[in-house]
């Protein structure tokens, strides 16, 4: 075939091929650490990578390669990687570019682990951060140092829904030859393809919208082949983050309903929003399909819809967000996202405990702040779920 395969078509047939062997139409799950050669001379090549081949799940397995394909297809990289989870992939993919000695701007609204990493674990290898409090591109301008060596964002970001214009952002780190990775868990590749406006690398916790089931966790790293060939030897192989070849089939699974699953995602979550916005006991609500929402406009025009993430403060502050965290009878309390189901989260308590009050209020995350990711449920049964529990 001559004409590029839509996202549909990749989705369910990228990186998979029936067994030569068996004939079996869904990629096998190699469930083994060690794979056999004929005779040393083919052993030695294969460690060698003079001959293509599998020695190590460690090293590569023909399952993960499978899910590395597809993920790599549906981004529109040159390759990927899988790891454990999403954190594997982040931590991955910042020190395959930092070094001690460098340093790194970051959006401030990011994801209470990435934030962790950046503040203490860095630090630590010798390395530093600056965090960037505004999403306009001349904050992380003034944020550049000499040692710059990354820039790195979510968007839409984790919990507030915070939106950056990725093409400003790429334009800007080209002008000064410093590579950018994006956080792209929100989104998905169903929403949102950063490479394509020349963003470096991409990471996801493939835990959520590509699984979709809450039953695999994952991460994945897209970008250049130079760029994940160095983080599978020098990263990946020696600190170990890899991903089981069940749980890599899992995700397989998962990535090829992506396409179905998005849109019901989105369409209830613009639902919901709307629905929140203009309840009484709600004093604010960050969704960027809501056109009163500060990135509408740029999410309009670098995503294909606005996401099914929701986050949203009751009257009443901290007990008020509790009194709805405890209201809601579908909405599973679960620190997750990206399910079929929708949950409902608390993250000064849960995801962003980790980052110090001042530096959550400074981002917008206050202590009465809930998220919600929205699942595929019927949408009239989850607003009156929420209005329930709204009512006080």
């Amino acid at each position: 075939m001559t004409k590029e395969l839509e996202f549909a078509t990749l989705a369910v047939h990228a990186g998979e091929s029936p067994c030569p062997a068996t004939g079996a139409l869904d990629t096998p799950i190699y469930q083994s650490t060690t794979f056999v050669s004929a005779n040393a001379d083919e052993m030695a090549a294969v460690y060698g990578e003079e001959k293509i081949g599998f020695m190590y799940t460690r090293y590569g397995n023909p399952t993960t390669r499978a899910l590395e394909a597809k993920l790599a297809a549906l981004e529109g990289g040159e390759s990927a990687l899988a790891t454990a989870s999403g954190m594997a992939a982040v931590s991955s993919a910042i020190l395959g570019y930092v070094k001690s000695g460098d340093h790194v701007v970051a959006a401030q609204s990011i994801y209470g682990a990435t934030y962790n990493f950046f503040n203490k674990k860095l630090p630590r290898m010798g390395a530093s951060a600056t965090f960037v409090s505004s999403p306009n591109v001349e904050a992380f301008e003034k944020a550049l140092r000499p040692n710059t060596r990354l820039i790195y964002f979510e968007t839409p970001s984790n919990p507030v829904l915070e939106v950056i214009d990725i093409a400003a952002v790429v334009r800007l780190a080209r002008s000064r030859g410093i590579p950018t990775i994006v956080d792209n868990t929100f989104a998905s590749p169903a929403l949102q393809r950063p490479l394509e406006l020349g963003i470096t690398a991409v990471v996801h916790s493939a835990t959520k919208y590509l699984c979709g089931h809450g039953d695999a966790m994952g991460g994945a790293i897209i970008g250049s082949r130079e760029y994940i060939s160095l983080l599978l030897h020098e990263i990946i192989r020696d600190f170990g983050g890899v991903i089981s070849p069940f749980n890599a089939w899992l995700i397989l699974r998962g990535i090829r309903t992506l396409h179905l699953r998005m849109p019901a995602h989105c369409s209830n979550a613009h639902r919901i929003a709307e629905f929140l916005a203009g309840h009484p006991t709600v004093e604010r609500v960050n969704y960027p399909g809501l056109a009163h929402h500060p990135g509408h406009l740029i999410a309009k025009k670098q995503m294909s819809a606005f996401g099914a993430m929701i986050s949203f403060e009751a009257k009443g502050g901290y007990e008020g967000g509790k009194r709805v965290m405890d209201g809601v009878k579908l909405f599973a309390r679960a620190a997750s996202l990206g399910d079929t189901r929708s949950l409902i989260v608390h993250p000064a308590s849960t995801s962003h405990r980790a980052v110090p009050p001042e530096d959550r209020r400074a981002i917008g995350i206050s202590d009465g702040l809930v998220r919600l990711s929205v699942g595929i449920e019927a949408v009239d049964d989850l607003i009156a779920d929420l209005d329930q529990a709204l009512q006080f």
